[in-house]
């Protein structure tokens, strides 16, 4: 459950960031004397690329949120299994780096 929160978290600075990027563009193109730092209601309308893109991250964030809750479900039902195939992946990586 608590990487939940830390990738809500990570999701909400992306799109902070996202926000940012665009009044930013929109500074630098002429098409908006709002300032950086304004909140994103005041955003010009988004163009048909930006929605497309702010649908698929939120997608995206959906999925990684349902992907995690899967996973927990998974551990909780089958924990030596998990602590198992989490032991091979560990071992794995660490032959396939020590080769190098």
């Amino acid at each position: 459950m608590a990487e939940d929160v830390v990738v809500s978290r990570e999701l909400k600075s992306l799109q902070e960031e996202l926000s940012a990027s665009q009044r930013e563009r929109a500074a630098a193109s002429g098409h908006a004397s709002a300032p950086l730092t304004a909140p994103a209601a005041e955003l010009p309308k988004e163009t048909p690329e930006e929605k497309e893109l702010s649908d698929q991250l939120r997608e995206l964030m959906d999925e990684v949120k349902n992907f995690l809750a899967e996973t927990e479900k998974n551990i909780s039902a089958h924990p030596a299994q998990s602590v198992i195939g989490a032991l091979l992946v560990g071992i794995l990586i660490g032959h396939l780096l020590g080769r190098r």
